[in-house]
C-alpha cells in the first residue's frame, strides 16, 4: 500500500484517488502517526501532503522524523518537500515572488518522477515558502520562473521533491509523475479494483453489524443508494431505510425516487412526510450555516424516532464520501481548515444511540459509480447528478419559503429538462438553478416588472474537488433562459456562473 501523511491539504485525498486509479491501495493517515504503527503498515511508499502552514511557523505539522530512515520511497508535495528538505538539513525561506496558479516547468532531468515527458509543460502552484538550500545528496530536477527550486530528488534513498501539486488536474502529467513514484520507485503492483474493495467493505460489515439492525436514510442520490445497496448485500433484510421527504425536493422527485429505489434496490424503505417540520425550523433561516445544521439535526431526530420503532437496530449508516470529510474536517485529525459542514459529517449528538457505519468515506464519486456499476445498481440512477443532502435550501439564498420553493423546482426542472435533451447531462458533473435574494427591473408584455433573478450553474469535475465552470453553448443558455422567464412566474433574469472550483465552491451555500 501507499500512505499519505496529512499535513492539512485541502487536496490531501486527491492524492490518495491518484494513487487508486493506478490500482493500487492507498489511505491517509495523521502526522501524529506513531513510527512502530507506520512500520506495521508496510507501506511500498510514502507521501507526504501538501498544507497551509509554513515549516517555520510555530506548531507547523510534522511528522517522526525517523520516518527518513525507514528505507522507504518518500515522495513530498509542497508543504510535504519543505518538511522533507528541513527536515534533512535543508533551509525554507519566505519566496521573493509567491506562486499561486498556473506556472510553467521546465525540467532538467527527464528520469524518474519525469520520464518520457517534455523539458516544459504547464503546472500548478500554490505556495509562498520555497526552498533556498537543499540537504547533502539532493539535486534540482526542476525548475519555473518564480521557484528556482521546484523538484528535488535524492535517487540513493528514494527521497522525491515537488513543489507543484500533480494531484490537480490543471498540473500537466500530474498523475504520470505519481505513475512513476509508484510504478518505477516504488514498484507497487496494480490489485486493488472495486471488486477487491466491495469484497472487502461487505466483509468489514457483516463484522461490525453481525445479526444487528442498521437505519439508513435515502435520498435517492448515487451515494446513499450504492451505500444501502453494498449494507443491503452484507446484511439483508437487517438493513431498514427511509425517505425522508423534508420539502426541499426536487420537481416531481419524490415520485420518481419511490418507484426507482423499491424496483431497484429491492430495500426496505419507509417514507415520511416531515415537509411541515422542515419548513418551519428554516423560517426566516438566512445564513447558509444555520440551514445546514438544522437540516442535519432534524434528519437525525427522525433517525433516532424511527430507531427506536425497530427492535436492535443499534447503526446508522451513510453515504459519506471522501469530498464530504475533506470539507468539513480532516478525514484522520489532521489540521485541514474546514471549509463548510455537511450534513452528514460530525455534528452527532451524544445523546444518539446509533453507530455510524459509512462503507464509502473512502471513495470519491466515480468511484461510487463503479462500485455501483460492480453491484449491479441501474445506470440511470448510477449516473444521477449529485444532490446535496440540504437540498433546494442551500439553492435559495435567503429565506425559504413554500412559494419560492416552487419558483425554484419549476426554473431547475426546465433547466434539467434541456440538458438532457442536449445530450449533456451525463456529460456535466453537475447542472443546476439557484434563486437569488435580488429582484431586477424588467419589461415583460410592455409592463415593467420587478422579479426575481434565477443563476444557472454547471460544472466539469471528475472528483469534486476541483471543478471548472462548463461552457455551455450559447444557444443552449438562450433557449433555457426564455423558457424560464416565459414559463416560471415571478422570474424575469437569468444569469450564468463562471466560476471555477477553486476559488469557489460547486454549491453556493
Amino acid at each position: 500500500m501507499i500512505i499519505v501523511i496529512d499535513f492539512g491539504s485541502q487536496f490531501n485525498q486527491l492524492i490518495a484517488r491518484r494513487v487508486r486509479e493506478n490500482n493500487v491501495y492507498c489511505q491517509v493517515e495523521p502526522a501524529g502517526i506513531s513510527i512502530d504503527k507506520l512500520k506495521a503498515l508496510k507501506p511500498t511508499g510514502i507521501i507526504l501532503s501538501g498544507g497551509p502552514s509554513s515549516i517555520y511557523e510555530k506548531n507547523s505539522p510534522s511528522i517522526d522524523k525517523t520516518i527518513f530512515d525507514l528505507g522507504i520511497p518518500i515522495l513530498g508535495i509542497c508543504y510535504g518537500m519543505h518538511y522533507m528538505v528541513d527536515a534533512l538539513g535543508g533551509k525554507i525561506k519566505q519566496a521573493d515572488k509567491r506562486e499561486y496558479g498556473f506556472a510553467n516547468l521546465e525540467i532538467k532531468e527527464n528520469q524518474y518522477l519525469f520520464k518520457d515527458m517534455d523539458t516544459g509543460f504547464q503546472c500548478w502552484m500554490s505556495h509562498g515558502d520555497s526552498a533556498m538550500e537543499l540537504p547533502d545528496d539532493f539535486v534540482v530536477t526542476a525548475s519555473t520562473k518564480n521557484t528556482a527550486i521546484a523538484a528535488i530528488a535524492n535517487h540513493n534513498k528514494k527521497f522525491y521533491g515537488l513543489q507543484l501539486h500533480p494531484e490537480v488536474e490543471h498540473s500537466i502529467n500530474g498523475s504520470l509523475m505519481i505513475s512513476h513514484f509508484l510504478f518505477d520507485i516504488c514498484n507497487c503492483k496494480k490489485n486493488w479494483t472495486m471488486q477487491s474493495f466491495c469484497d472487502g467493505a461487505v466483509a468489514q460489515i457483516k463484522e461490525a453489524v453481525g445479526n444487528k439492525k442498521v437505519i439508513m436514510g435515502l435520498s435517492g442520490g448515487v451515494d446513499s443508494s450504492v451505500a444501502a445497496t453494498l449494507i443491503h448485500k452484507a446484511i439483508g433484510k437487517n438493513l431498514f431505510c427511509i425517505f425522508v421527504d423534508n420539502g426541499l425536493l426536487r420537481k416531481n422527485e419524490k415520485q420518481n425516487l419511490e418507484k426507482s429505489l423499491i424496483v431497484n434496490l429491492d430495500l426496505n424503505i419507509k417514507f415520511i412526510d416531515e415537509q411541515d417540520t422542515f419548513l418551519n425550523a428554516l423560517k426566516d433561516v438566512k445564513d447558509p450555516e444555520k440551514k445546514r445544521k438544522i437540516i442535519g439535526n432534524l434528519f437525525i431526530k427522525v433517525f433516532e424516532a424511527q430507531a427506536n420503532k425497530i427492535e436492535d437496530a443499534q447503526f446508522l449508516g451513510q453515504g459519506t464520501l471522501y469530498p464530504d470529510i475533506i470539507e468539513s474536517k480532516s478525514a484522520f485529525g489532521g489540521p485541514t481548515s474546514i471549509i463548510k459542514s455537511h450534513h452528514n459529517v460530525g455534528g452527532l449528538p451524544e445523546k444518539m444511540k446509533l453507530k455510524l457505519i459509512e462503507p464509502l468515506q473512502l471513495l470519491f464519486k466515480d468511484e461510487v459509480r463503479k462500485l455501483g456499476i460492480e453491484l449491479g445498481i441501474n445506470e440511470d440512477l448510477i449516473w444521477r447528478q449529485p444532490f446535496p443532502g440540504p437540498g433546494l435550501a442551500i439553492r435559495i439564498m435567503g429565506n425559504i419559503t413554500s412559494s419560492r420553493l416552487e419558483i425554484l423546482r419549476e426554473a431547475d426542472s426546465i433547466l434539467l429538462e434541456e440538458i438532457r435533451n442536449a445530450g449533456l447531462y451525463r456529460k456535466l458533473w453537475q447542472s443546476f438553478a439557484v434563486l437569488l435574494p435580488i429582484k431586477s427591473v424588467g419589461v415583460m408584455g410592455d409592463k415593467r416588472t420587478f422579479a426575481n433573478c434565477i443563476a444557472i450553474r454547471a460544472v466539469t469535475s471528475n472528483d469534486a474537488m476541483t471543478a471548472d465552470w462548463a461552457k455551455l453553448p450559447h444557444d443552449l443558455l438562450g433557449n433555457i433562459s426564455n423558457r424560464i422567464i416565459n414559463e416560471v412566474n415571478n422570474i424575469n433574469r437569468v444569469v450564468f456562473d463562471i466560476t471555477s472550483k477553486p476559488p469557489g465552491t460547486i454549491e453556493w451555500e
